[in-house]
């Protein structure tokens, strides 16, 4: 029974040496009180979580015999701008063709909207609030996961399983996350060569698989590509997303695999959440273009899978860490914030090839689909609850095998976390979203939401400020007051508004279902260990006198 107890390697520096010309680079309850709560989760909300439990716990997949490798590519601050998506003007006809080897998810999402907590999540199979990973990694922010965690590097090397990583690492600390092959900022390199040179990119990854026994010894590659980031903030000479670096003019270097794809800002798809202003669609226009160098690096890559002789062997997985860098995008718990593009291509199951599949899917699962894949299990630990850490996410495989008794459900639900992104921006939510409906919780809400740098500096937010301060329109779906001032609970009914703009948290027709999804999301809190969960009413207390599992005692603050 419920009370309001309840709610309530390598490290070494080193420069990089290639014989090919390298780029110049500087480089729950009611809004306002403790709720005594919702005394138990409904009978679907049950089945639902022991079917995604089934899911976690069931056996491997069945495949056929032989070596198994993934290659897993993660775009920075990507987007849905490719042709697999719907959109005709973005150039992408490697990602295209990688989608069309693949099972194409159109409900996927990110377990926090921010770079480095998003890849410790996907890294971990944890949430950032359960990893310790609360905001960035780099610089005076300094976050790190708790020593204890075992990511997936960790995992499979345990079992003589090679990993590799190439690109942006931007997570720690290194015990946590130690690849046995690394090219990345953390080894010393230039995060803009290792993320953006895709010819540096196929070097390495020429040189990982070189080293792995390609053919005869299994291997995760994690490609982690800087594109199409924004660098307005850090490298403005390449433009706000460094769509000129490398692009053979003067100053800009040379990539000589890359064959630069211009768009005009008047061709651009806007989407609802950006102002189609002048200043928005060059902002559009300058990431397509990065879009396009990831895409054609993306294709690099699979050719070198082809001359190994391991793409057929080879697990391929594409996502994103985060929504895109644009209002209502990237640290924001919104639909545009946490959407992601996901396709799986497996190899040994080309009848999913192709196909679309609308199973809601959570980052959280590429750890128990990539150990699914290996037929490793996750191992028993615990970090600093009192409960072994348990995966909450799920192998997608049986999904892409259509092997219905231990598939994800078509209706279980996703969940958000999100703390902080720079290490000023402390405004945690927390979210559940399921077919029908989102709800979030901020619980910092009395403060407004914060904005970071590279995105303030960004021509799109500085359009937006402008043209507010002068009384202009600003042909956005918000004003900067309802987008900064956010009440505590927002609810959202994703069928009848899927642009989330008319909460309905007050609205006294849908008090169920907000106490429903308070319920969900509170257990899932909980089986997480969320040090949160008692905000912004409460405190939670798990020592001394009190259970190891925790109450939420009451500050009377509610105002």
């Amino acid at each position: 029974k419920r009370s309001i107890d309840f709610y309530l390697s390598r490290r070494e520096n080193r420069d990089v040496n290639v014989s090919f010309p390298l780029l110049l680079d500087n480089c729950l309850p009611s809004p306002t009180r403790i709720v005594v709560v919702v005394q138990r989760v409904t009978m679907m909300s049950l089945l639902i979580y022991l079917c995604v439990a089934a899911a976690v716990s069931a056996p491997p997949s069945t495949l056929a015999a032989g070596p198994r490798n993934v290659l897993f590519i993660l775009a920075d601050d990507g987007g849905f701008e490719m042709g697999a998506y719907g959109n005709n003007v973005s150039r992408t006809p490697h990602l295209d063709a990688l989608a069309a080897r693949s099972t194409r998810f159109t409900r996927a999402y990110t377990a926090v909207s921010s770079c480095s907590p998003s890849r410790a999540s996907l890294l971990t199979g944890l949430p950032q609030h359960q990893n310790g990973m609360y905001g960035l990694h780099h610089n005076v922010h300094h976050f790190n996961c708790f020593d204890q965690v075992k990511s997936l590097p960790l995992i499979l090397d345990q079992h003589d399983i090679r990993t590799g990583i190439i690109g942006k690492k931007h997570v720690g600390p290194e015990a946590v996350f130690p690849f046995n092959f690394s090219r990345t900022e953390e080894d010393g390199y230039s995060v803009t060569q290792v993320g953006r040179n895709i010819t540096l990119i196929k070097e390495f990854a020429d040189e990982f698989l070189n080293g792995s026994n390609a053919g005869t010894s299994p291997f995760l590659l994690y490609i982690a590509f800087h594109d199409p980031h924004r660098c307005g903030h850090t490298q403005p000479q390449y433009g706000q997303f460094c769509e000129k670096f490398g692009n053979g003019e003067e100053g800009m270097g040379l990539i000589p695999d890359w064959q630069p794809v211009a768009y005009s800002p008047s061709d651009v798809i806007v989407p609802y959440f950006v102002q189609d202003t002048p200043a928005a669609r060059q902002d559009l226009a300058a990431q397509y273009t990065t879009v396009s160098r990831l895409d054609q690096g993306v294709g690099l890559l699979v050719e070198l899978l082809r001359k190994y002789g391991v793409l057929d062997d080879t697990l391929i997985l594409y996502s994103s860490d985060n929504g895109i860098p644009f209002p209502s995008g990237r640290t924001n718990l919104y639909e545009p914030g946490v959407h992601e593009p996901l396709f799986v291509s497996m190899p040994q199951s080309q009848q999913s090839w192709g196909k679309t599949s609308d199973t809601p899917a959570s980052l959280l699962d590429i750890v128990p689909t990539i150990l699914d894949w290996f037929d490793v299990s996750y191992p028993k630990y615990k970090i600093y609850g009192v409960n072994d850490v348990q995966l909450t996410g799920a192998s997608l495989l049986h999904n892409i095998q259509a092997v219905s008794s231990s598939a994800v459900p078509a209706d279980r639900p996703i969940f958000t976390s999100h703390n902080l992104h720079e290490v000023t921006m402390y405004y945690p939510m927390r979210s559940i979203r399921t077919r029908d409906f989102r709800l979030i919780h901020n619980l910092n809400f009395k403060m407004p939401f914060t904005i970071d740098q590279d995105f303030f500096v960004s021509p799109t937010f500085q359009d937006l400020l402008n043209r507010t301060a002068h009384h202009e329109a600003t042909h956005w779906y918000k004003t900067l007051e309802s987008y900064y001032y956010r009440p505590e609970w927002e609810l959202y009914s994703l069928l009848d508004d899927p642009s989330e703009t008319h909460n309905l948290a007050d609205d006294t027709k849908y008090t169920v279902h907000m106490q429903q999804l308070q319920s969900e999301l509170l257990t899932w809190l909980e089986d997480t260990d969320d040090p949160w969960r008692c905000a912004p009413q409460g405190v939670l207390e798990n020592s001394g006198i009190y259970p190891k599992s925790g109450v939420c005692l009451s500050m009377n603050n509610q105002t």
